[in-house]
C-alpha cells in the first residue's frame, strides 16, 4: 500500500528545506515512523525514490541511529536510561521493574498496542537521573514504582504531563512528525530547563554579581 498524495506533498515539503535532497533522509524517517509507527520496507523505498538513492543508503542510515525503530512502536514509547549514572541511581531496577509489569523485554509492545519498551544507553539529562522518556519526552528523577504508575495510565489513556516540556504527553506518532520538522505549536511550552541544569550557569551569575559588588565597594 502507498502513501497518499497528501502525505507524499508533505515528503516533497521536507526535501524541500534542504540544499541537498538527501539530507532530508533523517526527517523523512521520522515522517514515515509518524505514519506507520517504525520505519516500514515502503517508507525505505519511497524515501529513495524521492532521494534518488539506493534502498541500501536509506536503510543504512536507519539501522545506524537507534532513534529509528523495526518494529512497530507502542502509543506510548517507554525508554529506561540504563547508562552509568542512571544504572548506578536506579535506572536497572527500573527496566526490571517495568519489564515485568507490563510482560514485555527490550522492542517489545504490549498486546494491547499502547506501551513498548526500550533500554536507552543516555536520554542526555544525567542531572536528572534516573530518566524515563516517553515519546522523547523527560520524566525525571524516577523509580519502579513512578514508572509502573506511568504507564498504567499510559495504557488508560492518561499519561501524566512530562516533567519538563508540553503540558500534555503526545503520543509516538505524533512526536515523531515533530522531529520529522512538523510545527505543533507546543515548542515552548511548559518548563524547558529544569533548576539542576541550570545550576552551573545560575552559580556563575552570582559570583559574577558579587564579584562586580566587591569593585563597587572597592572604589
Amino acid at each position: 500500500m502507498s502513501f497518499s498524495n497528501e502525505q507524499l506533498g508533505v515528503m516533497d515539503t521536507i526535501i524541500s528545506r534542504y540544499p541537498r535532497s538527501r539530507s532530508a533522509i533523517m526527517p523523512l524517517l521520522h515522517y514515515v515512523q509518524s505514519i506507520d509507527g517504525y520505519v516500514s520496507d515502503r517508507g525505505i523505498e519511497t524515501i529513495a525514490e524521492k532521494l534518488k538513492l539506493e534502498t541500501a543508503e536509506v536503510t543504512a542510515v536507519s539501522t545506524f541511529y537507534t532513534q529509528y525503530l523495526k518494529h512497530p512502536a507502542g502509543e506510548y514509547h517507554v525508554g529506561i536510561c540504563i547508562n552509568t549514572l542512571c544504572a548506578v541511581m536506579g535506572g536497572d531496577a527500573i527496566y526490571e521493574s517495568v519489564s515485568e509489569h507490563l510482560g514485555i523485554g527490550n522492542h517489545e509492545t504490549t498486546s494491547d498496542g499502547k506501551v513498548s519498551l526500550e533500554r536507552i544507553e543516555c536520554n542526555a539529562a544525567c542531572d536528572y537521573a534516573p530518566v524515563v522518556m516517553v515519546n522523547w519526552e523527560f520524566y525525571d528523577n524516577q523509580n519502579p514504582q513512578s514508572v509502573r504508575d506511568l504507564v498504567d495510565a499510559a495504557r488508560a489513556g492518561n499519561p501524566p504531563a512530562p516533567t519538563r516540556g508540553p503540558s500534555k504527553l503526545r503520543t509516538w506518532r505524533e512526536n515523531e512528525a515533530v522531529l520529522a520538522g512538523l510545527n505543533d505549536g507546543l515548542a515552548n511550552e511548559g518548563v524547558q530547563a529544569g533548576e539542576a541544569s541550570l545550576r552551573g550557569l545560575n552559580a556563575h551569575k552570582a559570583g559574577r554579581s558579587e564579584e562586580h559588588t566587591s569593585e563597587l565597594q572597592s572604589h
